[in-house]
């Protein structure tokens, strides 16, 4: 248990600290680092830029409900594995503020400490309510697992409730993320998270369909046709 729980922790720092420490396929994202003609003295509007740190604190929301529920189920290893991945894509939506000059709304990285001024307790709610669920039980924190990975599909894409709540510009789901940026560098980096939420939907899915049986899964946050999508089927 001991050496599980510090193979987790050092595997994360890794992945925060290094975008080489693991290989997650994302091959769309090499496309972000070089800067194109086209994109130098780019200015990033004021909803790209607010969808950008919303996304970095998602994936730390993700990161760490799942190392909370590796925790607490140590034999499922998906948890401990996606916490990993979901590292990694933090540390590339990182790279991507920074690219533009964005301050990191991650101030302080522990687990289940979230304290930006635009987002902070939005995302502090939300990781006590997802762990909470997830304490019910193994197969309720498998189904958070998926509803996490549902969730961020659909606010990669369009823009988030909390968002068009919050900034007096924003008024439609479609004044932010992929379906509003023009930039090929905030795409790109939204393709690679949206492939990767692909695989661990998958992952989930698996695992939850070995308690209620192959072909069982109901989508949760997206529609269904697109989860049957994803899953082959």
């Amino acid at each position: 248990m001991k050496m599980r729980n510090i193979f987790v922790a050092m595997s994360v720092l890794c992945a925060v600290t290094s975008t080489d420490c693991f290989s997650d396929g994302g091959q769309g994202f090499q496309k972000n680092k070089p800067y194109s003609g086209r994109e130098v003295g780019y200015v990033i509007n004021e909803h790209e830029r607010l969808h950008l740190i919303f996304m970095r604190e998602e994936e730390k929301l993700a990161r760490d409900v799942y190392i909370n529920l590796s925790m607490k189920y140590p034999d499922v290893s998906v948890f401990e594995k996606t916490s990993t991945s979901e590292a990694l894509h933090g540390s590339k939506v990182l790279k991507t503020l920074n690219r533009f000059s964005i301050d990191d709304p991650v101030g302080d990285d522990n687990v289940g400490v979230f304290s930006s001024k635009e987002f902070g307790q939005y995302f502090t709610d939300k990781y006590q309510k997802l762990t909470e669920m997830g304490a019910i039980s193994e197969l309720d924190a498998l189904y958070v697992g998926a509803l996490i990975q549902e969730t961020e599909m659909k606010e990669i894409r369009t823009c988030p409730q909390v968002i068009i709540d919050t900034a007096e510009s924003i008024n439609t789901s479609k004044d932010c993320g992929l379906v509003h940026t023009d930039n090929r560098a905030i795409s790109s980096l939204y393709d690679y998270l949206l492939k990767g939420s692909e695989k661990h939907l998958r992952a989930y899915v698996r695992n939850i369909e070995k308690y209620i049986g192959e072909g069982a899964y109901h989508a949760q946050e997206i529609s269904q046709l697109e989860v049957n999508e994803i899953l082959n089927r």
